[in-house]
């Protein structure tokens, strides 16, 4: 027996050495093209160098390979940016040649993936569905007109604070701050709140929320390996499916009643949405306000909630300076009425400041949502082909020490000194909401929400942690946004 094993080793080894062969000389080929990268493993390729993190990973691996970089991952070769100019390269001069989409296969799971605005190519679909977007919610009039509904929402919060001091009562200030974001969204698209904070209906959003952001930003080995989609190895799909079947069925019933009673007007969001439909249907179905509204409550209550829980963080641990001196600048605008108006926060650069270095520590989104090229495209000296991913690594830009001093510190002078650097995409050292036609479309609106969420817990309320600031876990959890990986609980106490 052990001799006929033998002799089948030999049979078998020479085979196992020539698929390796085989294997290095395609892959050799294909890179030919592309920038640099790690050598990586036959079939699997660069996968095992991801890790947990792979924002900080693929950060690594770009020091030693270049700003430029490729990585293989099983069949899907990508071409990863992380500095900058090779950022700038991607998002503004070649932005219409990778300005395409792969489609995750956790996407899938969504009743009508090709109606999903974030993952749909640029097509005619797509610019309805953004046109549509920016004319009823986005443009800088449109989120003039809507602040009071978000005021409302804002001052409704405050008191719930209030009461919460009283009692003593800790919170969970990240939850605090999804709650805000989706009841502000809810009144402007829907003409309600959607949800209170001891609401269960307000836990199952946020994990709903949480785990469409989660599943659509981790790598799926079935992306990687199509032959592994019908088995799902890593659950992806079948946790999105959940998630995205709790937020259909909430949004649906919002459209059944509009559909049943055509006589009620509301004003809001989705009825010019149901007129934009008739007005536009060959492009711009019921399936398309549905998947549209999904992409609006999913980033738009994640990307804020967890962009305040950060900015939050970073100011209860830092000295107790600069708290204070966020708080003594808001309250150079407040009224006799002690309400804080969100156009009157526009002018503080302390404040926005502040928002602007935790959001390039903590970029929301680390790995822009990946990109794919339309047609083959020069990429400074390389030439990618078409249907090739890209990958912008904002985490990475974001520390770039070259355009950064200590890139790892919180230092929110920074932006004082260059008050010019903006969120709107074209200071490319700084993009944590995109750039370029694949820009987030509410670049306008988050900041908005942002400061004056931020703005409030500041004025109003001191916030006692329940341990030392030093002991504060700043662990992230990756995803297609970074969430604080335990939330941020503190006790409110009152301060005017």
């Amino acid at each position: 027996m052990s001799m006929e094993i033998h002799d089948h080793l030999y049979l078998i080894l020479p085979s196992i050495v020539f698929f390796f062969i085989l294997h290095a000389m395609i892959d050799l080929y294909r890179k030919s093209g592309f920038p640099p990268g790690p050598v990586g493993f036959p079939v699997i390729g660069n996968l095992l160098e991801l890790g947990p993190k792979p924002h900080e990973s693929l950060a690594k691996l770009a020091a030693k390979h270049g700003p430029l970089m490729t990585v293989r991952l099983g069949s899907i070769t990508s071409v990863v940016a992380s500095t900058p100019d090779a950022a700038r390269e991607i998002l503004q001069r070649k932005d219409e040649a990778c300005s395409g989409r792969p489609t995750p296969h956790a996407l899938t799971a969504l009743k009508d993936p090709e109606a999903a605005m974030l993952w749909m190519s640029p097509n005619e679909t797509w610019r309805a569905s953004r046109k549509a977007l920016n004319i009823y919610l986005t443009n800088q009039q449109k989120i003039d007109t809507l602040g009071g509904l978000r005021q409302n929402v804002m001052d409704g919060t405050v008191e719930f604070i209030r009461e919460s001091a009283k009692k003593k009562v800790s919170l969970d200030i990240g939850k605090l701050a999804f709650v805000v974001a989706l009841n502000q969204l809810s009144n402007a698209l829907l003409s309600c709140n959607m949800t209170g904070y001891e609401s269960d209906n307000a836990r199952g959003f946020k994990m709903a929320t949480e785990t469409a952001m989660e599943v659509l930003g981790k790598f799926n080995v079935a992306d990687m390996f199509p032959v592994l989609k019908p088995l799902d190895p890593q659950n992806l799909r079948r946790r999105a499916k959940v998630a995205y079947k709790w937020l259909d069925e909430e949004i649906e019933g919002f459209v059944s009643e509009r559909l049943k009673h055509p006589e009620l007007r509301f004003g809001d969001m989705l009825d010019s949405l149901l007129e934009y439909s008739r007005e536009h249907e060959d492009r711009f179905s019921l399936v398309h306000i549905k998947a549209l509204l999904v992409d609006v409550f999913i980033p738009g209550t994640d990307t804020v909630s967890n962009a305040v829980t950060w900015i939050m963080t970073e100011l209860l641990r830092s000295p107790p300076n600069v708290l204070l001196r966020v708080r003594e600048e808001v309250s150079q605008i407040v009224g006799k009425d002690k309400k804080i108006i969100e156009e009157k926060i526009l002018d503080l650069p302390y404040l926005h400041a502040v928002i602007k270095e935790s959001m390039r520590l903590h970029t929301p989104a680390p790995l822009l949502a990946p990109h794919k090229t339309e047609m083959e495209v020069k990429l400074g000296n390389y030439t990618i082909p078409a249907k090739t991913q890209i990958l912008v690594n904002a985490w990475a830009v974001a520390r770039d020490p070259s355009y950064w001093e200590s890139p790892s510190s919180f230092m929110p002078e920074r932006f004082l000194r260059d008050k010019n650097i903006d969120y709107k995409g074209q200071h490319f050292e700084f993009i944590p909401f995109g750039s370029g036609r694949r820009r987030c479309p509410g670049m306008m609106l988050a900041p908005r929400m942002v400061s004056l969420m931020v703005a409030s817990f500041v004025y109003h309320f001191d916030w006692k942690l329940p341990h030392a600031k030093d002991e504060m876990n700043m662990n992230d959890v990756f995803g297609l946004s970074l969430h604080k990986e335990t939330p941020l609980v503190a006790t409110p106490i009152v301060t005017s």
